[in-house]
């Protein structure tokens, strides 16, 4: 693998790796340096460390001193950093490993370096320190500040995955990237690997209907917009951004291995349908490649394969797109013999797509410095076809061809395009090259090599005076490297003078005006063997000419007739068509053409073509949009949500963020950065952006949910309850959420939950036993849980209990009165006693009389009496002469209303079952200023001792006794 690094004075650089097979990867590597334009070579890997394994060699365009080489990573991971081209070397490890480097437009010490963890570092001092810009970026979607469309330097755009598919395109400033500094210019998500950033545009694919961009977006949805004439498609390319007008092959909803062309005006906001059916293809890395070739050096002409009746066949346009035509035939094959190809039926075919090797030539070629030649591989007859190729040239800018070789070739420019090498490509060794001083006429055959070699590419640099070409290959399979220097000065004899030149009229089939004017090139004559200067002039006068109707291509929503003439298309209604009267009380209004840009025509007498100016007329407000900055439907409670509002129109937006503040804005273009606004506690929020003016009104609304994380969560839960009974259960959450929390039920062994939006649930046990309940709160991508267990019984009793105040001050919140009940009701099996405690001051219980586990349901009237027997034996121990009062009147079985907390002094309120043994609980309190755990005698009492009484509940309300 060979790396050059250009020529700047006379020095190469070349890199070569080893790669072993068998290990399956790259085990040595050799750095040569050339001083001299690759006479001699000097190896410097010991400049470099011997031990040593490079991986990639970078030159920086901006300055070709400054040289940067990679590491192989599976190694180490360093960087080593040369700014004498090459002559010495200072290595900086790093800790990461680097996949691809970007290097600044501009500035020569600032790169981008992608690692393999999809992570973005910047360096601003040429490689010696790196910093983290961002992570999650997708691979290759991240590109330095265009000069134009930022207003600094340091700008970095990037495109970073936030779910499967789903991407973010963020633009912020190396290499302070932090989140406050990160900006989100299009509302939601693009899709992943579309953004692209080129000449002062800024593209990227997502699925949203506007009629207006601030950047143009690409979208693949399927759907019918005002976008591109309004057809539905399925996927969009950039092909070229030149002269701040945007051609993009677009694939519609009835094409399948083809897309459409369509040319956009100058701020590539509004887009013409120029050619259908354009031919594709996938590169090495599943890249798209468009058959579509822009000619170099000559404005406004075009290549494109296009496919016809089920048949590929090669077009050209001298007006960019507005009318097309086939490529004619040579009238003789290179041997001179007559090929009766005849227009339509039979014509020229070219294939044009573009090398994705650096060293190698593609199939067809062109040049800034040579107009009007173009040399290319294709074929000749009904289709473009992959055999039998030769290869052709034109020397008039495509208006006639000539055929130079009958099999496939390499072609490059050789002294600023006086001159042409080619060789023959072929998959043997070969030791000839020819080279060609009169535009492909004849062609010189020259040996370079002693032995057959394989050429694997050719060194040489563009737009330079040297006469230095460089092949590299091998001459065997497991050969060595060979680099064979050739200067080919010695075909010139001087410097071109004015008498070399020659000037030639560039015409479309005769017709002298080309894009709106009459001009004439200079190009040597043929077959003189003269130098040519690299700044010479190649254009030799230009006259603008009366403007026509090719000279203008059809306007948005208008469409190209039989007779040349644009018409509404049947979707478009000109005078309902959307301007924009912003800045004035009038406006330039389409006749429907729109003229061709860089097209240099002018039109005399009445302007048939042009705009017409109207005044502005009143409309609605309409295409309002609302999103977020981030594009996100949720934020942190406290956290500031950024806004953004768009509208076509400038008309005064007011906005209701629901929490009860609004604000107006009189002027839409304050609200360029976003609205930012402060959310104070957690919910769902409805957000209101609405405009109106004398016209009419427009209003749109998102819901935007503000949570905070959840820290605790409490269940509560009933200890008993009655089977086939609903049981009331709650959740509280601690900080307290409204309307943003999902709650997740899961009762004993049920494979599936419950789920609800409230806290809270009532739920009917079937079977008696213990049964244990789980809740699960949601918030965000938080879970927290809780559990119960809750006995459930045919029947029961409970008894609620308050105690004095007195003792509440000297044992608060003691639980250890349990254990002097147990003292008191000795005779009572455990299993058949429950009590809850409940929190507050003064302390109050609950105590649950079970029936007996042996009890059967036949025994329902005897178990119930026995419950009576436990619960008389528990007053009369428990009381001892201290009972207030207590009815004794039976009651069935019922569900208790919520308690009131206030009355047991609790912070939040609970629901209870409760069973009624009488017409009201039966109260007690118990008043000792301190707790005897010495004697289960609780008759004790202090003389004089003051006696509160406390009240039960009783259907939810409280009394006293």
């Amino acid at each position: 693998m060979v790396h050059w690094s250009g020529h700047n004075s006379s020095v190469i650089l070349i890199l070569t790796k080893l790669y072993d097979t068998s290990l399956g990867a790259v085990t040595e590597s050799s750095l040569w340096r050339s001083s001299d334009y690759g006479s001699t070579y000097t190896k410097l890997n010991d400049k470099v460390g011997s031990r040593t394994v490079l991986s990639y060699l970078y030159v920086c365009p901006t300055n070709k001193q400054k040289i940067m080489m990679l590491s192989d990573p599976e190694v180490e991971s360093a960087v080593l950093i040369s700014s004498d081209e090459g002559a010495s070397f200072e290595k900086h490890p790093i800790n990461f490993k680097i996949l691809s480097l970007l290097f600044h437009p501009a500035q020569e010490n600032w790169i981008l370096a992608y690692s393999d963890d999809s992570k973005l570092y910047s360096s601003m001092d040429f490689g010696r320190k790196w910093q983290l810009v961002h992570d999650n970026v997708m691979p290759g979607r991240f590109y330095w500040a265009v000069m134009g469309l930022d207003s600094e330097s340091d700008v970095v755009h990037i495109e970073t995955r936030i779910a499967e598919g789903r991407a973010q395109y963020v633009r912020c400033r190396a290499p302070r990237c932090t989140e406050a500094d990160r900006k989100y210019l299009f509302p939601g998500h693009v899709d992943t690997n579309s953004l692209v950033v080129q000449d002062e545009y800024v593209f990227t694919q997502v699925c949203i209907v506007i009629d207006y961009f601030l950047f143009l977006i690409k979208r693949r949805c399927g759907f019918t917009s005002s976008f591109l004439n309004r057809v539905p498609f399925m996927d969009m390319h950039i092909i070229s951004t030149d002269e701040k007008q945007v051609f993009a092959a677009v694939q519609e909803w009835n094409q399948n291995n083809t897309y459409s062309l369509y040319i956009s005006d100058s701020p590539g906001v509004y887009f013409t349908l120029s050619l259908e059916n354009l031919r594709t293809s996938r590169g090495l890395a599943g890249n798209l490649l468009v058959d579509f070739y822009k000619v170099e050096g000559i404005n406004g002409m075009y290549l494109a394969n296009k496919l016809v009746d089920n048949h590929i066949k090669s077009f050209i346009t001298y007006n960019k797109g507005q009318t097309w035509a086939l490529l004619p035939a040579p009238a003789a094959d290179v041997a001179g013999n007559n090929l009766h190809c005849i227009l339509p039926f039979c014509s020229l075919h070219l294939h044009l797509e573009m090398s994705e090797n650096p060293y190698t030539s593609g199939p067809i070629t062109s040049k800034k410095s040579v107009p009007g030649i173009i040399v290319a591989t294709g074929n000749i007859g009904t289709e473009l076809s992959s055999t039998n190729l030769g290869m052709f040239i034109t020397s008039d800018a495509g208006n006639s061809w000539r055929q130079i070789f009958e099999e496939e070739h390499k072609v490059w420019f050789l002294d600023n395009g006086g001159a042409m090498l080619a060789v023959l490509q072929a998959a043997t060794p070969i030791r000839h090259l020819r080279i060609s001083l009169d535009e492909g006429k004849k062609w010189d055959r020259h040996s370079f090599s002693l032995a057959p070699l394989y050429v694997d590419g050719v060194l040489m640099e563009p737009e330079s005076d040297n006469h230095i070409i460089t092949f590299f290959g091998h001459f065997g399979h497991r050969s060595e490297w060979q680099l064979i220097k050739i200067n080919y000065k010695g075909l010139f004899s001087r410097r071109c003078m004015d008498g070399d030149y020659q000037t030639w009229h560039l015409h479309n089939k005769g017709e002298l005006c080309v894009m709106g004017e009459k001009q004439i090139y200079m190009k040597r004559r043929p077959g003189n063997r003269c130098m040519l200067a690299q700044d010479y002039s190649r254009i030799y006068s230009s006259e603008p000419c009366v403007c026509t109707a090719y000279d203008f291509e059809c306007d948005y929503g208008w469409e190209r007739q039989a007779d040349g003439k644009c018409s509404p298309a049947f979707w478009f209604n000109p005078n309902g068509a959307a301007k924009s009267c912003s800045s004035s009380q009038s406006f330039l209004n389409s006749t429907g053409y729109r003229k061709v840009l860089s097209n240099n025509c002018k039109e005399v007498g009445r302007n048939v073509y042009s705009p017409k100016r109207q005044t502005c007329r009143p409309r609605p407000p309409r295409g309002l949009r609302l999103s977020t900055g981030h594009g996100e439907l949720s934020a942190a409670v406290g956290s500031n949500v950024t806004f953004m509002v768009y509208l076509d129109n400038r008309t005064s937006i007011a906005l209701d963020f629901g929490d009860g503040i609004k604000i107006t804005y009189s002027n839409l273009s304050r609200t360029d950065d976003g609205i930012k606004h402060i959310y104070r506690t957690t919910g769902i929020y409805r957000v209101t952006a609405s405009a109106e003016n004398g016209q009419g009104s427009d209003s749109i609304t998102l819901f935007l949910h503000i949570t905070s994380p959840v820290e605790r969560i409490y269940l509560s839960a009933p200890i008993v309850a009655v089977r086939g009974k609903e049981a009331n259960l709650s959740v509280v959450v601690w900080p307290s959420h409204t309307r943003t929390l999902t709650f997740f039920w899961w009762f004993d062994n049920s494979s599936e939950p419950i789920i609800t939006l409230e806290g809270s649930i009532s739920y009917t046990f079937l079977t008696e036993g213990k049964n244990k309940v789980t809740v699960q709160v949601a918030s965000g991508s938080t879970i927290m849980q809780d559990s119960k267990v809750i006995t459930v019984k045919e029947f029961f009793r409970s008894l609620l209990l308050s105690f004095s105040p007195a003792l509440d001050e000297h044992n608060p919140d003691i639980p250890e009165w349990r254990e002097d009940i147990g003292r008191v009701v000795s005779g009572v099996p455990e299993e058949q006693l429950l009590v809850a405690l409940y929190p507050g001051l003064p302390s109050t219980a609950e105590l649950f009389i079970l029936p007996d586990e042996r009890s059967s349901s036949e025994h329902k009237r005897g178990s119930e009496e026995a419950l009576e027997t436990v619960r008389t034996l528990i007053c009369g121990k428990l009381s001892c002469g201290l009972l207030v009062k207590t009815a004794d009147m039976f009651n069935h079985i019922f569900l208790a209303p919520l308690v009131d907390s206030n009355s047991i002094h609790s912070g939040s309120a609970m629901l209870m079952l409760v069973t009624v043994v009488s017409v009201g609980l039966a109260a007690f309190f118990i008043y000792k200023f301190k707790r005897a755990v010495h004697t289960t005698d609780m008759t004790h009492e202090h003389e004089g001792s003051s006696m509160n009484i406390y009240s039960c509940c009783k259907y939810g309300r409280s009394f006293k006794v």
